[in-house]
């Protein structure tokens, strides 16, 4: 196999447009119902900016608890499938960067779920997103963070192989490299069939929890809530996802 190349949230979009509702190592439908139950309590009677916003896995169950819901997604394919869901008329969404676009009005909620901030690959970018989170809230405010927290005891080495799942009909791979300087991570999954062969990349900048405070810190915000998961279970050392409330003061 070739080696990966780095992809930026655009060539995400597009490549994994296709199979982002039905790939098995994404988040599901059900898991956005929880994450919807929580960012409904934050926007309250107001209206909600999804960053990064996809095929609407998580929009589309924020709008149906009467949640109005904005989004920005820079992959046009994404949005098209947005756009053929059923309800999917209630929603706005917009292409565009998640570190510059500016949409209409200002919310009383902006939440980036599945490691959409982390899709920004450098800490300037990363730092600009939480400044345009900022941007579009209002005094009290909340900006909301789903991101993974890595395992270094599977990213000491530079990278790996493996293979994910296998049926009759292919198998799943996974390739993934690891630039700790960069703090990059560049995985590939691949799918192996009777139809050929597939390949859907990724390409994520992680951050600490630490980190995204500080980033939070320069843009205004305060951290106001920091869970495992949306289910609000407690964060421990043995952790490996984050969801982090900040608050605009």
């Amino acid at each position: 196999m070739t080696d990966i190349r780095i992809t930026d949230i655009w060539e995400y979009g597009e490549k994994w447009a296709e199979i982002y509702d039905a790939y098995p190592a994404h988040p599901s439908a059900a898991d956005a119902e929880p994450a919807a139950d929580l960012l409904a309590e934050l926007a309250g009677a107001g209206e909600a900016l999804e960053f990064g916003i996809g095929t609407g896995r998580v929009a589309m169950a924020l709008s149906a608890r009467g949640v109005r819901v904005t989004g920005i997604d820079a992959s046009p394919a994404m949005l098209d499938r947005l756009a053929g869901k059923p309800g999917a008329e209630k929603i706005s969404a917009v292409v565009g960067d998640i570190t510059a676009t500016r949409v209409t009005g200002l919310f009383d909620l902006v939440y980036a779920a599945f490691n959409t901030v982390l899709m920004v690959l450098t800490q300037d970018g990363q730092v600009a997103c939480f400044a345009n989170a900022a941007a579009h809230l209002r005094p009290g405010g909340h900006f909301v963070v789903e991101a993974f927290i890595p395992d270094f005891t599977k990213l000491a080495g530079t990278g790996a192989d493996l293979v994910r799942s296998i049926d009759e009909d292919g198998a799943w791979l996974l390739r993934t490299r690891h630039d700790p300087m960069a703090q990059i991570i560049s995985s590939e999954s691949v799918y192996a069939g009777a139809g050929g062969t597939r390949r859907y990349p990724t390409t994520l900048r992680y951050a600490w929890p630490t980190e995204l405070d500080l980033m939070a810190r320069l843009a205004g915000f305060r951290l106001a809530e920091r869970c495992a998961d949306w289910h609000r279970g407690q964060l421990t050392p043995a952790s490996r996802n984050q969801v982090s409330v900040y608050r605009l003061d």
